[in-house]
């Protein structure tokens, strides 16, 4: 496995815009309901992601054979996820929601060896314990705080769940289509589906929409919706899934520190542990594998006349 010069760019940008994504989640659901919020980024986002698809000349059709398995796509990668953890980060705070949604990699590598026969080698094996071990350093002084709110923490793991589980079926997809395309889609149904969810459960709770939300709205819908699902569902699909998944780690841990300095959360040994191990899950995956050296021939060589 090989990785480009771009595709670090794009997972050093990716973990930025989702890192510091997770405070602006918070700030947009504690003065407005969960799913209009989350239905609204995506309706603001929608057109201007079909603006990228036009300029840069990619088709919008899909095939009528590729739209059941687009369905699928959808409601594991988008939907399920955005549902229930924009529910998780109103029940918990937001380091914790991140810290609880990137378990993902964890799922995603059980699901990779048990659903999809993946193999997995040593170093593999230790990244995943190194990503297990930090989520678990991370969440050291949450436990007692999250253990009163079980429903927070099942949100979150499920939600974490499904997406691990998406991941697998992207990398696996047999569908020969643009991913701008898939991501195009995929955006647009599942934005039609939260929005019939926000109608029926929460039409009564709709009213002004606080200037602080739509500044969580705006960011949302550029940041997530525009960019992050388009770069993160190209990574998924041309590197390996346990890479591209580990490769995401940093973000909660981004999201743990950037709460720290919005809301002056005090910071222990843990954390800084936690950083280490995951930088290590990170490098597990992502650090090239070393080549044997090939052995000169040492067959004799025959006389010449």
């Amino acid at each position: 496995m090989t990785i480009s010069r771009q595709q670090i760019t794009l997972l050093i940008i990716l973990t930025l815009v989702w890192g510091f994504n997770w405070p602006m989640l918070k700030l947009g659901v504690s003065e407005f309901p969960p799913l209009s919020f989350r239905s609204l980024s995506m309706w603001l986002g929608l057109p201007f992601l079909g603006l990228v698809l036009y300029f840069k000349k990619v088709s919008f059709k899909i095939p009528m054979a590729d739209w059941r398995e687009l369905f699928i796509l959808a409601i594991t990668n988008m939907l399920v996820w955005h549902v229930l953890i924009i529910l998780a980060v109103q029940n918990l705070s937001s380091g914790r929601s991140a810290i609880l949604g990137y378990t993902m990699p964890i799922f995603s590598a059980l699901i990779g060896v048990l659903w999809f026969g993946a193999a997995m080698r040593w170093r593999a094996w230790a990244g995943v314990g190194c990503a297990a071990l930090g989520v678990v350093l991370l969440l050291w002084h949450e436990l007692s705080a999250i253990a009163g709110k079980p429903l927070g923490i099942v949100l979150g793991l499920i939600a974490a769940a499904f997406w691990g589980l998406g991941t697998q079926q992207i990398r696996h997809t047999r569908m020969q289509l643009p991913t701008l395309a898939i991501v195009f889609w995929m955006t647009c149904m599942s934005t039609w589906l939260m929005s019939v969810l926000a109608f029926f459960f929460e039409r009564r709770d709709w009213g002004p929409i606080p200037d602080i939300t739509w500044v969580s709205i705006v960011y949302n819908a550029f940041g997530v919706f525009v960019f992050a699902q388009a770069a993160w569902l190209s990574l998924a699909r041309n590197l390996p899934p346990l890479a591209s998944t580990l490769s995401v780690m940093f973000i909660p841990v981004l999201g743990v520190f950037s709460g720290a300095y919005f809301l002056n959360e005090a910071l222990h040994w843990q954390d800084w542990a936690a950083i280490v191990l995951i930088v290590l899950a990170i490098a597990s995956v992502l650090w090239p594998a070393s080549t044997p050296q090939p052995q000169p021939d040492k067959r004799p060589t025959p006389d010449r006349p």
